[in-house]
């Protein structure tokens, strides 16, 4: 194997190493890139102590480190204020705000399978808010299983040191992310049936359906848009104030984000053609869809590998 098909075949894995520490997909891509600059100046002083794999991730780990010297974190509305109650009184984009991304999982399917739970968009969520080096430390023990011993020699400090950073961030995710019991989702085929019959409801406009599937306390997410919602009444008031109503205009497209159901969702323009208007990723529980996190980022339809457009079916 040459050297290009040996770099070549870690971008994805290096794509979603540098997602979890800068949680955005654009980001992720800008510094795999950079790493590989990096890597092809400096392959004539590698001295192949380490593999060519553990190597890269060394680079990507510092370019993100350096990254996230002049960036702020990624955010959800969530991390930023109390949830509100008025569908008709919300926030405007606030496009200045770096926001949390989400990451298509046609990547890599089976590196998403391999680290779905820490791929998911709470657990993502949450390790923005741990200092940079700290979430470098829990993301290089804890998913990369690097031994404390590699981990600070790659960030120059003592093992101690490492330990005692793995200990916190730890503490902090703990507090942070949702517990272990809210990931589960319900088996096959009651998955199935539920995004199936959430997929119908939404291009209908069926606000009774949607009742019966959402979660007593799901939570509904619209970056760019400040403005959330918590709780089922609040979210089909949501719900009720701005789906527009139709047969045919909306359709929802299904995809996968984090390891999660997501959809494409589009609608119809007065040109007759289906227009990307958002990604959703949706948290299923047992007990229904808990929480929605609604990209409204046509943008985003690319990485998915979704047209921006598409005629309706017939």
């Amino acid at each position: 194997m040459n050297l290009e098909d040996e770099f070549a075949q870690y971008r994805s894995e290096l794509i979603a190493h540098c997602y979890r520490m800068l949680g955005s997909l654009h980001d992720a891509e800008d510094a795999v890139q950079e790493t590989y600059l990096r890597a092809w100046k400096g392959f004539s002083a590698f001295e192949q102590r380490s593999s060519v794999k553990t190597w890269l991730y060394r680079i990507a780990t510092n370019v993100c480190l350096n990254a996230l010297q002049h960036s702020s974190r990624r955010v959800v509305p969530s991390a930023i204020g109390a949830p509100g109650n008025d569908p008709n009184d919300l926030e405007a984009q606030a496009l200045e705000i770096s926001w949390l991304e989400p990451f298509p999982d046609l990547l890599d399917p089976a590196l998403v399978v391999g680290n779905r739970q820490t791929l998911r968009l709470a657990m993502v969520a949450a390790l923005q808010h741990l200092p940079p080096r700290q979430r470098a430390v829990l993301i290089l023990r804890e998913v990369l299983a690097w031994p404390a011993a590699e981990v600070a020699d790659l960030l120059e400090t003592t093992t101690a040191a490492v330990n005692s950073s793995l200990q916190r961030a730890r503490a902090e995710l703990a507090r942070l992310s949702p517990a272990e019991d809210e990931y589960s989702e319900p088996d096959e085929p009651v998955r199935r049936a539920l995004l199936d019959q959430y997929a119908v409801a939404f291009e209908k406009g069926d606000l009774v359906a949607l009742e019966g599937l959402l979660t007593a306390d799901t939570r509904w997410e619209m970056p760019p848009v400040p403005t959330w919602f918590s709780g089922r009444p609040d979210v089909l008031r949501l719900l009720a104030a701005k789906l527009p109503t139709g047969a045919g205009r909306r359709r929802m497209v299904e995809t996968s984000a984090n390891g999660q159901p997501a959809f494409g969702v589009y609608i119809r323009g007065r040109d007759g053609l289906l227009h990307g208007y958002a990604i959703q990723v949706l948290t299923l529980t047992k007990a229904g869809v808990a929480a929605v996190m609604a990209f409204h980022r046509p943008d985003l339809f690319a990485a998915f590998g979704l047209p921006v457009s598409r005629l309706p079916e017939a």
